[in-house]
């Protein structure tokens, strides 16, 4: 039996059709605000001040390994219901959740350490899911593209260590915008198409001292389209520190949209 904590976003879908695949046997804690979970067979709605209630939940499903999937954003600490070990933790979420979303989780993680509960990586189940080193595009990067990557790359290396973003996009060798708290989609929603050529790049790595099992940078088929409509060129993501939804998909639009994926 293994627990499946689920947020926000595709990916925890993506597991739970492998999980049903595979006819592995397992129990949802679905933290989702809108319940995505709550048809699904042995699913659990609750709430992160209900550690108690899903610690007892996952020992009475015999779990001792669990894997967390998805976003799980700050709630409204006032308006949270919490049982005794909610109470009794709840001062070390809250502290947590000022640091950033990413951050919460790492700090369930560290509770469940201490109730005997091991945190799997969250792409134990889906490994395919992670792209490795290379170029998954007939488009290859350019000089002017490679100077916006490193660029980006040393930007999101200075910022601070336990910083929420993940992402950034450059153009023409300038910062544009970093990801602020509402994420990827949010950012490039703000970025305004400059020329009538494709121009600049996304590049999303997993921040400093990141707890690797759990919120790594993903992309989708939407995170393209909204690139493409955003006039940027490529996605750049790092080696084996990634989740990408429809690969093949994904592939296959960004070649007929003239754009790169690029993993370093």
């Amino acid at each position: 039996m293994i627990g499946l904590i689920f947020g926000e976003t595709n990916f925890p879908k993506v597991i739970l059709k492998k999980v049903k695949k595979t006819k592995r046997k397992h129990v949802i804690i679905d933290l989702t605000r809108r319940k995505i979970f709550k048809l699904e067979k042995n699913s659990h709605s609750v709430s992160i001040g209900q550690i108690g209630k899903v610690i007892k939940i996952l020992r009475n499903n015999k779990c001792k390994k669990v894997i967390f999937a998805g976003k799980v954003k700050k709630p409204n600490f006032l308006k949270l219901k919490l049982d005794f070990k909610g109470m009794l933790y709840i001062p070390r979420i809250i502290k947590a959740s000022k640091v950033g979303d990413a951050v919460i989780l790492k700090e369930v993680i560290d509770i469940f350490k201490e109730e005997k509960i091991k945190t799997l990586d969250s792409l134990y189940l889906t490994p395919e899911l992670s792209l490795k080193k290379g170029t998954y595009t007939k488009v290859k990067p350019n000089n002017n593209d490679k100077i916006d990557i490193e660029k980006a790359i040393s930007f999101l290396n200075m910022i601070n260590s336990y910083s929420y973003s993940q992402g950034v996009i450059v153009r023409n060798a300038k910062v544009l915008i970093e990801e602020g708290t509402k994420g990827t989609q949010d950012m490039i929603k703000k970025t305004k198409k400059k020329q009538n050529f494709l121009n600049g790049v996304l590049v999303k790595l997993a921040k400093k001292k990141q707890d690797l099992r759990i919120d790594l940078p993903t992309i989708g088929l939407k995170t393209l389209q909204q690139c493409k409509k955003a006039g940027l060129k490529g996605i750049v993501l790092k080696n084996k520190q990634n989740v990408c939804l429809d690969k093949k998909l994904l592939i296959r639009t960004a070649n007929k949209n003239k754009m790169f994926i690029l993993v370093k």
